[in-house]
């Protein structure tokens, strides 16, 4: 195999890369990777430093290839591992750098062995580990990956670890009224009176793909969510030359919705869409305003996805208030390989503990969704059913 580490996707065909990556997810394309590294936000000054793994066949194409990371920190990772390296440095061990296979920034599943066969996936996995081993890292961590490489991944010996997203699923419905019809009486009336909040508060709500963002609302778009951090006491992890090339690479993904009052944007929720599914991704607001993040980023996106026929919404992480409002538990997956078995040991033993109180947690969250009594059972999708009954 002829397997290379590439530091920066600008020197990547961008067309091979994007055939690999498929249409199954908008992140895992050039233009969205290549406009986090450009804009300075994923970089090897933020933390983000690129050791992509690119795999060539014998006339010199691109057929496989890994988006990976050496990582000096854990954030913007959405999964937690602080107390790994907690573990490592009471035991005056170095757990940072490490390799982290992700997105930056992005916690949605989806592929990352970009490979045309199951044995290039399977060179690619060796590749990792064997960069792992020439870095002299701790760890090898694949975050969110789909079905398929988990497979591959855990069949290779590394750790699964198991959390849980909310993820709106559709069901036949051809309009929102027709979905909510589905919740029981007094959830519904909830979610109307949410609706009906906003829409009495003066605000004004529109939605824009990328191509009608112009500079005053790209700087908009930027200006409230960096304002969302500042509240909290954080920088964005994102900047305005990162919304500004996405607007213009990749404009037809682009799914925003801006809420105005009197004439002045105070709110906006962005998204990126594939050809099935809706990746909620981006809040900010000026201020506090009674029931518009729900409005904007859970009713305005289901009524996206009943209207251009998407079946799948993925709101963002965490947020077990999403259950009462239609978002379905689901299971997501990261797998992971801590190279010295005086620390692999005992965390996967803790691992097995924590994937049997996630099943157990998920079995109790699925009886707070709002559906009527009896709908329930026929509503889970087989991810989650085939969770539940796995027994490790």
């Amino acid at each position: 195999m002829t397997v290379r580490v590439a530091r920066s996707l600008a020197g990547v065909d961008a067309a091979q890369w994007n055939a690999l990556a498929g249409d199954g997810e908008p992140f895992l394309r050039h233009e969205f990777l290549l406009a986090l590294e450009e804009s300075g936000c994923a970089t090897p000054e933020t933390g983000w430093d690129a050791h992509h793994l690119l795999h060539v066949d014998q006339s010199g194409a691109l057929d496989g290839a890994m988006p990976l990371y050496l990582k000096s920190h854990s954030w913007g990772e959405f999964v937690f591992d602080f107390a790994w390296a907690e573990a490592f440095h009471r035991a005056g061990q170095r757990y940072y750098p490490r390799l982290v296979s992700a997105v930056p920034f992005t916690p949605a599943t989806g592929p990352r062995l970009l490979a045309r066969s199951s044995a290039v996936r399977d060179e690619l996995i060796a590749a990792a580990r064997g960069l792992a081993r020439d870095l002299g890292v701790s760890s090898l961590h694949v975050l969110f990956p789909a079905a398929a490489d988990q497979e591959s991944l855990a069949a290779a010996g590394l750790m699964r670890r198991l959390d849980c997203q909310f993820h709106w699923r559709a069901d036949g419905s051809r309009d929102f009224d027709e979905w909510l019809g589905s919740f029981a009486s007094e959830k519904r009336k909830k979610v109307r009176r949410e609706r009906r909040r906003v829409a009495e508060s003066g605000l004004q709500c529109r939605r824009m793909t990328g191509a009608e963002l112009d500079p005053p609302a790209v700087e908009a778009v930027y200006r409230l969510h960096a304002m969302t951090f500042a509240r909290y006491g954080n920088a964005p992890y994102l900047n305005a030359g990162f919304f500004d090339r996405l607007a213009r690479t990749m404009p037809e993904a682009m799914v925003v919705e801006l809420a105005e009052l009197g004439g002045e944007p105070v709110a906006c929720a962005v998204s990126l869409r594939s050809a099935g599914t809706l990746f909620g991704r981006y809040w900010g607001a000026a201020g506090e305003f009674h029931s518009l993040h729900f409005e904007l980023c859970y009713y305005r996106g289901i009524e996206y996805c009943l209207r251009e026929g998407l079946g799948r919404f993925e709101p963002g992480t965490q947020g077990e208030h999403k259950l009462l409002r239609g978002f379905m538990p689901t299971p997501v997956w990261s797998l992971h390989e801590i190279v010295d078995p005086r620390f692999s040991a005992p965390i996967g033993a803790w691992l097995a503990r924590e994937r049997r109180r996630r099943r157990q947690w998920l079995a109790q969250a699925l009886r707070h969704l709002p559906f009527r009594r009896g709908d329930g059972p026929a509503r889970l999708p087989a991810d989650v059913r085939d969770c539940l009954a796995a027994e490790d």
